[in-house]
């Protein structure tokens, strides 16, 4: 690791530490991902090993934080350590929004604009390619303040969702962007859970506060039903059959611009795709890219 000059922490990934860090042959500045690796493992685990596969096919995306480099070393003890090497970017969409909201300003309609476009675009290049995120939130959206590009990140949790789809552990999506489905115990989930996590994201951009800030599992499906009424198997069939499900307060569903006033008609039509019950109902982000309300946006630079 000699190539490299460690700056400082900036953060805990999935799978370890990152730290920004300048090539020395370069001058660059980068983002190294020090990937722990268990102790009795002989080799790399094929955890970490998925994810640089993963990493290495989305990379080609502009919308994908970029792997340039893997690098294996010895730490003192002797054990294999793996840094990955990626693009470094200033900043990411949860503090964005943090400077907005301690100012007290809105984010402009044609920001949120872009960077929903941007997001939807990197998740259906995700998507096509097989790979669910299953915990997308503005902490693993990374930008740069002054092209105002947004790039997917820690994409360690993603799995290559081949059919037939696999069960998956559903302790993972942090709760505030966590799909009805998932809260509810389902097992076999899909794009859609995605989709939603986008939903809740571009809410939150506009107003700069969490659309569903629930403090565990059951608070989190109250937040969603108060907004959007307590669903039914007329609204999502089989939703009384998932594990999780008990007889919840019924409440009637509100106006969702109620709760994004500062959202345009259109934007809240998209809102309310994002944010349907049924996960076969939802919008896919492709289709999302074609939704008038980003009709006016200027996508050559994207």
């Amino acid at each position: 690791m000699d190539a490299f000059k460690k700056l400082e922490k900036v953060g805990e990934g999935t799978y370890g530490k990152v730290y920004r860090a300048i090539e020395k042959a370069t001058g660059k500045t980068v983002a190294l991902k020090k990937t722990r690796l268990h102790e009795d493992d002989e080799g790399v685990p094929p955890t970490t090993l998925r994810e640089v596969s993963i990493l290495r096919m989305l990379s080609r995306d502009p919308h994908v934080v970029r792997l340039l480099d893997v690098k294996q070393a010895q730490n003192k003890e002797g054990k294999t350590v793996l840094y990955l090497v990626f693009e470094y970017m200033d900043t990411d969409l949860k503090k964005f929004i943090k400077s907005h909201c301690h100012t007290g300003e809105n984010i402009l309609a044609k920001t949120v604009k872009s960077l929903m476009y941007q997001l939807c675009k990197g998740v259906a290049f995700c998507h096509a390619h097989g790979v669910l995120h299953r915990d997308l939130k503005p902490h693993n959206l990374l930008m740069d303040r002054q092209t105002m590009s947004l790039k997917i990140a820690d994409l360690g949790l993603a799995r290559a969702f081949t059919l037939p789809i696999k069960k998956y552990t559903h302790e993972i999506l942090t709760l505030w962007y966590r799909a009805p489905e998932v809260l509810l115990g389902a097992t076999h989930y899909s794009t859609a859970v995605d989709v939603w996590s986008v939903g809740c994201i571009f809410a939150e951009l506009v107003t700069t506060h969490a659309l569903f800030p629930g403090d565990s599992e059951l608070q989190q499906l109250l937040h969603i039903f108060r907004l959007l009424g307590t669903p039914n198997e007329k609204v999502w069939p089989g939703v009384s059959s998932l594990v999780n499900w008990h007889e919840y307060p019924q409440w009637s569903p509100l106006s969702l611009s109620s709760a994004v006033p500062k959202l345009d008609k259109d934007g809240v039509d998209l809102l309310s795709q994002m944010l349907q019950y049924d996960p076969s109902k939802r919008i896919s982000a492709k289709k999302a890219m074609e939704h008038p309300y980003f009709d006016e946006l200027d996508k050559s630079n994207l």
